[in-house]
């Protein structure tokens, strides 16, 4: 019994992070499934490529910025979006306060934004919906207010949305770190890999705040306590549409400095999506395909159990060493040593020269992986003893 719990626990474990990536890479090669957006998405594409979109061959796009005492960046975001690559008069810059007590609002208006709404404090989705409401866009952009676009990102949403069976597409964000031991950008390119390998084969499981856009006619209200980026691409899914990863829309945005600022980060977000896990039909596979189903479960389902998991895993090879078993007492060795490495990290940091050892790094990378895996854990007991708000509070240091 304790070893059919171990290794069943240790196998999902490296089916979710390692096994599922292969399988996709597998899949889309046996499939030939090379993404073929269809003549629409094409011609888009090209005309965008060489310039040619212009007037009144350009879609209608309302770019939305829900804002939250953001007064140290809301300008810079609003002449970033000015500055995109895209038929002005087809653009429209939207920032929506969301009970901002600072200058958020007037500074939005001496940016230039189009249309600057300050709302009482409701929390990200509330406010982001109330945007949407003075609207009637062709498509609607979502960014945060601390992302930076490349010219040609918004763009590059536009053309993926050409294709009418998409619903939702979000884009590339680069973490940009001003030093520190976060490793997020490592866990960042590692997700991207997956997000693309699934957008080739059935749709992305969740995008990202920081770039995305949807098809106006498909926009949905959430659960406030929720957010887009997880919801919206199983529902549209669920709606008979797809929802794409475009990686050559760039955006960018500061990283949290610090493992446990990260930590603190995710935690939240899981607080925000267990809501969507449980209550919000992720789980109800209606409307689903066996790809997308698929996914749904390799990652979403079993990573979210990844701290249960390795609870279990841990908690068998201990019973199974202590037989003793020498395997075991390795395996159990091996978990010990980077729980330890990652307990070790910040004294080693504080000791490290400018460029890490590796010990160093293997340490950064082993406290990174323990917190991350404990987020989801976290955030549920958050959801669960103190219930989930409608806000969101940003992640110290990433402004």
């Amino acid at each position: 019994m304790l070893r059919a719990l171990f290794w069943t626990s240790t196998a999902l474990v490296a089916y979710t992070h390692a096994g599922y990536p292969a399988l996709l890479w597998s899949l889309g090669r046996l499939g030939r499934l090379g993404r073929d957006d269809g003549p629409a998405s094409r011609g888009a594409a090209r005309e965008i490529a060489s310039g040619r979109i212009e007037g009144d061959s350009a879609p209608v796009v309302s770019l939305i910025v829900a804002a939250h005492d953001e007064e140290n960046v809301i300008a810079a975001r609003v002449a970033n979006a000015l500055a995109l690559d895209y038929p002005r008069e087809r653009l429209e810059i939207i920032v929506a306060s969301d009970g901002s007590d600072d200058r958020t609002v007037e500074r939005a208006r001496a940016a230039g934004a189009d249309l600057v709404l300050d709302l009482p404090r409701a929390g990200k989705v509330n406010t982001q919906d109330r945007a949407v409401e003075r609207t009637s866009a062709d498509v609607l952009a979502f960014s945060d207010a601390n992302s930076a676009w490349a010219p040609d990102a918004l763009s590059r949403l536009v053309a993926a949305l050409a294709d009418p069976d998409v619903g939702y597409v979000c884009g590339w964000v680069r973490f940009r770190s001003a030093g520190g031991a976060n490793q997020e950008g490592v866990y960042w390119r590692y997700e991207n890999a997956v997000r693309a390998l699934e957008s080739r084969l059935a749709g992305i499981t969740a995008g990202n705040g920081a770039i995305y856009a949807v098809r106006g006619s498909a926009y949905m209200r959430l659960d406030p306590r929720t957010s887009h980026d997880l919801s919206f691409p199983f529902n549209m899914v669920k709606r008979g549409l797809r929802a794409v990863y475009e990686p050559r829309a760039r955006a960018e945005e500061a990283m949290a400095p610090t493992l446990e600022g990260e930590f603190r980060r995710k935690r939240r977000m899981m607080r925000h999506a267990w809501p969507t896990v449980l209550r919000g039909g992720m789980l109800r596979p209606q409307g689903y395909g066996p790809a997308y189903a698929l996914e749904i479960v390799s990652h979403r389902l079993l990573r979210y159990a990844s701290p249960a998991l390795h609870l279990v895993a841990l908690g068998a090879s201990s019973a199974l060493a202590a037989r003793p078993r020498p395997f075991y007492t390795a395996i159990l060795g091996a978990q010990i040593a980077v729980l330890a490495a990652a307990a070790a990290a910040p004294a080693l940091d504080a000791r490290a020269a400018r460029t890490a050892s590796p010990v160093v790094r293997f340490a950064r990378l082993a406290r990174y992986y323990v917190l991350v895996t404990a987020a989801p854990a976290a955030g549920l007991w958050d959801h669960l003893r103190d219930g989930t708000p409608t806000h969101w509070d940003r992640a110290s240091g990433t402004r």
